[in-house]
């Protein structure tokens, strides 16, 4: 008898917990999806801009890969992607390793990859060209994969990395941009969102720009649904990272290997917000201050997810009908006799490891070759110790 009362009073106790629990739960689900149409945009887009040319700014161009790779590994297509490089290193005549842009001095992640798709190079990379793809005033004869052809739905996200000052960042060394223009530029965006306008719409913007004195290029901004943030503040410089004493560079800047870093844990379904992106590559990681800008933006920057900038919406078909997941699918063509052809076998970013992995791997063991002289000098302290102890006398013996 005591041990019924005593089950009923567990189940009793079992069901006031989950009526208790009931509300709290709904609440979450209804925050989660809340959450999920609080954007209110419909599609991604991202512009990465490298400004830098020539040799020892390998850097600056390794920064934008990286930063090309993480979105299109979640999900931004090439065909959203307006992709500015001011410099191929991959194909410069000091590479030791032609076609190839790597991140780490592990030599282990190739962010150049095998399908990069570069929309402007070289001396396409101005500050006229780069404002006329924000504003979408190009020439009719413009291919679409030159142009930034979002709409009012469009979050996008704008990546500069190169040489700067306090409210100015350099284009090639020959003219520079200032933070005047840039906030203008971006005025235009959202004002061609009232009129209607076919190109260059945005929802919400994020501004991310890694250069010294950064904080000085978001100071002018005055346009709505923009977020910014920048590798350095006023009177700060940006430094670089990751030294290759191989080819005589550096092979990335503090910010942006942080950066990368961070993304590299993320995926499309992450829960990651704004709010820590923000705690990128501190001060003692950095050896600058980084800093950011929500004040033009209307959302809060915890609930505002990375994947809302970074990744991609996707297209969800809805289907009735029953699919079978158990069975292989056979095509009608197919003929069971014939063997398979083994489809060959591509390296694409996914199958690369993880900055995470590679940061923590020991560098490979390189080949050991005696510097110059080595031989000459080692012979030298032969003859010396063989003078010293058998005399001139004894080198008949030599030869």
């Amino acid at each position: 008898m005591a041990f019924k009362r005593f089950i009923s009073l567990i189940i009793t106790l079992f069901f006031c917990i989950l009526l208790y629990l009931q509300p709290v739960l709904c609440s979450n689900i209804e925050a989660k999806a809340s959450q999920f149409f609080s954007s209110g945009h419909t599609n991604n887009w991202a512009v990465l801009v490298c400004t830098s040319r020539f040799w020892f700014n390998y850097r600056h161009v390794a920064n934008t890969l990286s930063v090309y790779r993480s979105v299109k590994r979640l999900g931004i297509p090439d065909s959203h992607i307006v992709l500015m490089l001011a410099d191929d290193m991959a194909c410069n005549h000091r590479n030791p390793k032609p076609a190839t842009v790597f991140s780490h001095k592990n030599m282990e992640l190739n962010v150049y990859g095998d399908d990069v798709e570069v929309d402007y190079r070289g001396y396409e990379v101005t500050v006229e060209n780069f404002l006329r793809v924000l504003t979408g005033r190009l020439p009719p004869s413009t291919p679409r994969s030159k142009r930034l052809l979002s709409d009012d739905r469009s979050n996008i996200l704008i990546y500069l990395t190169g040489h700067g000052g306090n409210g100015f960042l350099k284009f090639q060394d020959s003219e520079e941009i200032s933070n005047v223009e840039l906030a203008d530029a971006f005025e235009q965006m959202w004002q061609k969102r009232r009129r209607g306008a076919p190109f260059c719409r945005y929802n919400e913007l994020l501004f991310i720009i890694d250069t010294c004195q950064g904080a000085s290029m978001y100071e002018r901004f005055y346009s709505p649904n923009l977020m910014a943030l920048a590798s350095s503040q006023v009177g700060e410089d940006s430094l670089s990272h990751q030294p290759d004493l191989a080819i005589g560079v550096h092979l990335m800047d503090r910010y942006t290997f942080y950066l990368l870093e961070f993304l590299e844990d993320i995926h499309p379904a992450s829960q990651a917000t704004m709010k820590d992106l923000f705690k990128v590559c501190p001060k003692s990681q950095c050896a600058s201050t980084p800093g950011h800008r929500t004040d033009l933006f209307q959302r809060d920057p915890g609930t505002v997810l990375i994947t809302d900038f970074f990744g991609s919406v996707r297209k969800v078909e809805i289907t009735k009908e029953t699919i079978n997941l158990t069975t292989p699918i056979v095509h009608e063509d197919h003929d069971p006799s014939r063997p398979a052809e083994e489809a060959p076998e591509t390296q694409t970013y996914v199958d690369q490891l993880s900055v995470t992995e590679i940061i923590h791997q020991k560098p490979k063991r390189k080949d050991w070759h005696p510097p110059d002289g080595f031989i000459l000098g080692l012979w030298t302290l032969i003859l010396l110790v063989f003078f010293k102890t058998y005399g001139v006398k004894h080198l008949k013996h030599i030869f």
